[in-house]
């Protein structure tokens, strides 16, 4: 089992990083070998990676998701990994997310790319990529403000920025464009 710690601070206010990390399917705009992440349901979602050479699908369950503090996971198949993300208010404009993954690497190369630190270093630059992506934006591309516990949504969404129901349109897209 390989764990990787690392952390960033950035400067949003703390609800806008959290927000942003709600929004799974945005993951491989910041995150290398991520290709595309759906989400199945409240707490499960779909990856599709490329890492290595190798590409793997796989579902992750959300276990734990608090607003503003914390969201946690593991994988239900494929790949072994789980994790988890903190965030921490640093003052009214400024967060701290730190996260930790565990993963079983597969295969010579990334067993020997965990050997080496990749891995680590590979979070810590999808970090700095996270970090340009909120900074530039400046508020987040949407928001689910549940909470989970041990796997189950406790509340509802509630009013504006609650997120958007499954039986709910999205809003459009606009193409990574701001008018």
């Amino acid at each position: 089992m390989a764990t990787v710690d690392q952390t960033i601070e950035v400067d949003v206010p703390v609800s806008t990083a959290y927000n942003q990390w709600t929004q799974f399917e945005t993951f491989p705009e910041f995150m290398s070998g991520v290709d595309a992440v759906r989400q199945l349901d409240d707490t499960t979602l779909h990856f599709s990676t490329s890492t290595a050479g190798v590409h793997r699908e796989y579902d992750a369950r959300i276990l734990d998701q608090v607003p503003d503090t914390v969201i946690s996971w593991e994988s239900t198949d494929g790949p072994r990994n789980a994790g988890v993300v903190r965030f921490e208010p640093l003052g009214p404009e400024r967060s701290k997310v730190s996260v930790s993954i565990e993963w079983t690497p597969e295969g010579l190369a990334e067993k020997a790319g965990t050997a080496v630190g990749a891995d680590e270093l590979q979070v810590g630059a999808d970090l700095k990529k996270f970090k340009k992506f909120i900074e530039d934006r400046r508020y987040e591309t949407g928001a689910w403000r549940s909470t989970v516990v041990s796997g189950q949504v406790e509340d509802p969404p509630l009013g504006p920025g609650g997120g958007i129901g499954l039986d709910e349109e999205p809003p459009p897209p606009t193409g990574g464009r701001d008018f």
